[in-house]
């Protein structure tokens, strides 16, 4: 695979606002992982600006069962996009991130995008361990989907 991300879109019917409103708050992102991997947040703040740090509570075989990470954020734009590098607890970011963009339709629809993107992960050690996309394509669908009724519990 030479591609070094997959992205996944959909339209939900909800104005950006309140979808951005589920994102930047860690609390939800259980509900709205379709890997299964996050379990919950790790009593964070909302997301609010670049260079914030949250901690989220995972559980995956391939890392020993349960861990944290530490998500740094590095694209922050109120209503429009949230991204972060995600870490195992302690570690420095290996190079994969979480790009979330809207794009508001109208006042009551948004079209949302998660891209994973491992293209910055150089560790050779990294890339032998973990088969990249560790993530698969239909996953994130399941998060778009996830997040659609989300927010609309929300």
């Amino acid at each position: 695979m030479t591609e070094q991300k997959i992205t996944a879109t959909r339209t939900i019917d909800a104005p950006a606002d309140a979808v951005f409103n589920v994102l930047s708050n860690p609390e939800w992102h259980a509900r709205v992982d379709g890997s299964g991997l996050v379990q919950s947040d790790d009593v964070s703040d909302r997301i609010t600006h670049v260079g914030q740090e949250f901690s989220m509570n995972m559980e995956w075989d391939k890392m020993g069962g349960s861990y944290k990470t530490d998500n740094y954020v590095v694209g922050y734009d109120e209503n429009k996009l949230l991204a972060w590098k995600t870490a195992p607890e302690g570690d420095e970011p290996p190079g994969w991130q979480w790009i979330w963009e809207l794009q508001s339709q109208g006042s009551e629809t948004t079209d949302v995008s998660v891209t994973y993107d491992w293209s910055h992960v150089t560790d050779k050690e990294v890339l032998k361990k973990v088969s990249f996309p560790a993530i698969p394509q239909e996953d994130l669908e399941l998060s778009l989907e996830n997040l659609a009724a989300a927010v609309a519990k929300a």
